[in-house]
């Protein structure tokens, strides 16, 4: 498993721990946003409205950028299959994709050690594997009422989360609500990647489980997503440098 220690965690810039979500329909769009933002944040995210409308093209033009990635692909399948799809993502020099926690360890075991070989075999870093504990448009309601489980919420990511690094993850997407819980159960030596983060002075969305950047880095997240408030801004790189700034501390 590749390791990344918490004290260098805590010593990344606001900048670094940026990642914007390229949650764009076209090629174009995404690259132009790349151009637009790539001095000021860390990492791009490629989901699955992108890439289905893209392909891998997408990612090997971002390489030739050297636009650090993040795939954001959410592999949920047999072990078989997630490997396959693993093994394509690890060879082409992304930073970090996920798969879903839900999966089971056998399946996130198979992700990790077919994406590590593709990286060997490709000569490129490892990727950094994600496992997704609860999305975060899951509400309490949703998980109970939609989804049949009784358990609450954080007690769920906690227990994926717990699944995850047994199973050779290197860390989890979660909500920053959740990170003292997780921090508990899986300790500091462990990445935690926080989507649906809205800054005040944005609007909230479709999203349930927010907080803001600054109050993410207090709980303890490592990495921040951000979509809407920076790619709908007027001004975009504005948008990212305040974001920035917030996770400074």
């Amino acid at each position: 498993m590749q390791k990344v220690e918490a004290a260098k965690m805590t010593e990344l810039k606001g900048k670094d721990r940026l990642i914007v979500a390229l949650d764009v329909p076209t090629m174009f769009d995404a690259l132009k946003l790349v151009d637009e933002l790539n001095e000021e944040v860390g990492m791009f995210k490629v989901g699955l409205e992108l890439f289905t409308h893209c392909g891998t093209k997408l990612l090997d033009e971002l390489k030739k950028l050297e636009a650090p990635v993040f795939f954001d692909g959410k592999f949920h399948d047999i072990p078989n299959t997630v490997a396959a799809a693993s093994r394509e993502i690890g060879g082409r020099g992304v930073q970090m994709f996920n798969v879903h926690a839900q999966g089971g360890s056998e399946m996130i075991k198979a992700a990790q050690k077919a994406a590590h070989e593709a990286a060997d075999t490709a000569k490129v870093q490892r990727p950094i594997l994600l496992a997704v504990t609860v999305l975060t448009s899951i509400s309490q309601e949703i998980l109970t009422n939609d989804l049949g489980i009784s358990d609450k919420v954080d007690e769920v990511v906690a227990r994926y989360a717990s699944l995850a690094k047994a199973s050779g993850a290197d860390g989890v997407v979660a909500s920053a609500k959740e990170v003292p819980i997780i921090r508990e159960k899986v300790g500091k030596d462990f990445i935690i990647v926080t989507p649906g983060i809205r800054p005040t002075w944005a609007s909230e969305d479709d999203q349930k489980r927010i907080v803001t950047p600054k109050d993410a880095v207090a709980m303890g997240t490592d990495y921040v997503v951000v979509g809407r408030p920076i790619t709908r801004a007027s001004d975009k790189r504005d948008a990212a440098r305040r974001i920035a700034e917030e996770l400074n501390g």
